[in-house]
């Protein structure tokens, strides 16, 4: 398993595996974390659906769709400081073009 995961993203190297893993590891735990700061930087508080119907699940729906943007940049952030900024990079812009957003890296022409 290891070894498909490793010629997969075109590694030569168990250090650099490892040194990915903590970067995701990292990244994942430090955006999970941030997600409630952030909604309540905005003023989104747990108790503001305390009557609404469903509101522990829609407040549960803001901090996961505020997750995914808060993971992509702390994973740029962790990655840069861990020296894996090309890895995680290129791995950022096939998984953001796979959700339909391959326009934030395509080169715009002048003609």
């Amino acid at each position: 398993m290891i070894k498909n995961l490793k010629k997969k993203w075109g590694i030569t190297s168990n250090t650099q595996l490892a040194v990915i893993f903590i970067v995701f590891a990292i990244t994942g735990s430090a955006s999970a974390k941030l997600a409630a700061p952030v909604l309540e930087f905005f003023g989104v508080q747990p108790s503001d659906f305390v009557e609404v119907p469903l509101g522990r699940v829609i407040y549960t729906l803001l901090r996961i769709l505020i997750i995914f943007p808060i993971y992509q940049i702390l994973l740029i952030v962790v990655a840069t400081i861990f020296f894996q900024f090309k890895f995680f990079w290129e791995f950022e812009k096939k998984f953001l073009s796979r959700m339909g957003l391959k326009f934030l890296f395509e080169k715009k022409n002048k003609d």
